[in-house]
């Protein structure tokens, strides 16, 4: 599991079912301007080791991310936030309307249940509260757009590089479960606005790496067209 996948020209997968630990969402990491690291989403926490490797790869380590953003609150890419904030004191970012599962308040909307594991909370420093923020990690701009439907506070990042526009499209293909909170028509709002960014390459959370416009427009097309 000692790998990691280039994606564009500052942009890796790092984690995921075949990359850390098997439950582990796909997860990414940003290389920023100044030389640190912006992750997106963490996995369950249990391949913590396997990141390092992966991480290793790309001369970096685990202390050198300063930012971890939180797509949403489920175990599979919040579980091991506890674990990167203890070894490298980033600053965690997540939407206001998942803090409270994300803060341990309403930890079971984490479903770590599913996963026969506890969730440990943690702190959110920078609480994501309208449509679309910018957020400015390292000297590099990364947007996160406001897109429920899976969970109230799900969001999608995107950020602009030599390769083109990057999105971090988290769960896209659902799934909808009433005790998350999970609202199709508010999911379907969501997509069209994914569709309107025209993004040349999707990080999706479990289906991995699409890239081409055409490519992303008839994968998220496709789960519009299911639900």
């Amino acid at each position: 599991m000692d790998r990691s996948t280039w994606i564009s020209a500052n942009v890796f997968q790092v984690g995921g079912d075949n990359l850390t630990a098997p439950g582990d969402c796909s997860f990414y990491a940003v290389r920023t301007d100044d030389d640190g690291l912006v992750l997106i989403d963490c996995g369950v926490g249990g391949g913590h080791r396997a990141l390092a490797s992966n991480l290793s790869r790309m001369s970096h380590s685990i202390a050198d991310v300063s930012s971890l953003i939180l797509t949403h609150c489920h175990i599979d890419h919040v579980g091991g936030a506890h674990i990167i904030v203890a070894e490298s004191g980033c600053e965690v970012v997540a939407h206001e309307a998942d803090s409270d599962a994300i803060e341990g308040r309403r930890p079971e909307l984490t479903a770590a249940d599913w996963y026969g594991v506890e969730y440990v909370p943690v702190k959110i420093d920078r609480i994501l509260a309208g449509p679309v923020d910018k957020l400015v990690c390292g000297g590099t701009e990364l947007v996160a757009v406001h897109t429920p439907g899976h969970t109230p506070g799900s969001i999608s990042v995107y950020l602009d590089d030599d390769d083109g526009r990057v999105l971090f499209g988290q769960d896209i293909h659902g799934p909808f479960e009433r005790s998350w909170g999970s609202d199709i028509g508010n999911w379907r709002r969501s997509m069209e606005k994914l569709l309107s960014l025209k993004a040349d390459v999707l990080c999706e959370g479990h289906f991995g790496v699409m890239t081409g416009k055409k490519a992303v427009g008839e994968f998220i097309e496709g789960y519009l067209g299911r639900y």
